[in-house]
């Protein structure tokens, strides 16, 4: 039976969704997303069902309007770990959803990472 590449994305989503939920013990969650021109960041309390903090590439500040690129990607991740830092956030669980821990979405968290937060 062959999938095309929605059907595999969504399916290697919720594996790693369900695998994640099963971990947390009350941490709360970095959710990822990642389109054609822009990449975002959240911070989500599935508790109260939250958000305590977002970055994106959308945002003027961080200077990288419309690029989706590791750079980028690289900027979104320590402005996510900064805003987390003031929420009084330290850990989380990385949810990278159904793409692929490479590239952009590795850059994320290894900026993430270096910023102080711990997943």
């Amino acid at each position: 039976m062959a999938l095309n590449k929605r059907e595999l994305f969504l399916k290697r989503r919720l594996r790693v969704r369900n695998k994640l939920k099963s971990m947390a013990h009350g941490r709360l969650r970095l959710s990822v997303h990642r389109s054609s021109k822009n990449i975002s960041v959240q911070l989500i309390d599935d508790v109260k069902g939250v958000t305590v903090a977002a970055a994106s590439s959308l945002e003027k500040d961080l200077g990288v309007i419309g690029k989706n690129n590791v750079e980028a990607a690289a900027k979104v991740g320590s402005a996510i770990a900064e805003r987390a830092k003031k929420a009084g956030v330290e850990e989380c669980y990385f949810d990278r959803g159904g793409f692929l821990f490479h590239g952009k979405i590795k850059a994320l968290a290894d900026a993430a990472r270096e910023g102080g937060l711990k997943f």
